[in-house]
């Protein structure tokens, strides 16, 4: 089932580029970013609502509000910058650079959260590495 959820986010993560293209035309990128974070604020906080996610806030340890603070500082600085790549650059260019973050992830996971690092992973990342070159020059 995990597979049909990354498939549904690599989609809105492809749509996000484009709308956000015609979106940020001629508009001050943080102002759009701002704009964009608070319909995901409230869009996030009516689905948790909806479901009856949000009674598990009191149960949150420490570790739990330091790193998903990190983790939103961290994915609002990835969309600052995101949106500013966007303004200067082609979608086609700054897509597959974002989408670095694999990569980048599968290293980082080896590194800090002690995940193996197979020889299927090695290959994907340098794959994604090398496509990442070739759409880019």
């Amino acid at each position: 089932m995990w597979w049909i959820y990354a498939l549904l986010s690599a989609l809105f993560a492809a749509l996000t580029a484009i709308f956000a293209k015609i979106g940020i035309k001629g508009v001050d990128t943080d102002l759009a970013t701002a704009i964009r974070t608070v319909v995901i604020l409230i869009l996030a906080w009516g689905i948790a609502l909806f479901k009856g996610g949000h009674s598990g806030i009191s149960s949150l340890t420490k570790t739990n509000w330091i790193f998903l603070i990190l983790s939103g500082c961290a994915t609002g600085l990835s969309w600052v910058f995101y949106f500013r790549a966007l303004q200067l650059g082609k979608v086609t260019q700054v897509a597959p650079v974002d989408k670095l973050s694999v990569a980048l992830a599968i290293a980082l996971s080896v590194l800090f959260l002690g995940e193996p690092l197979t020889l299927k992973n090695s290959i994907g990342a340098l794959l994604i590495i090398g496509g990442t070159i070739v759409l880019i020059f």
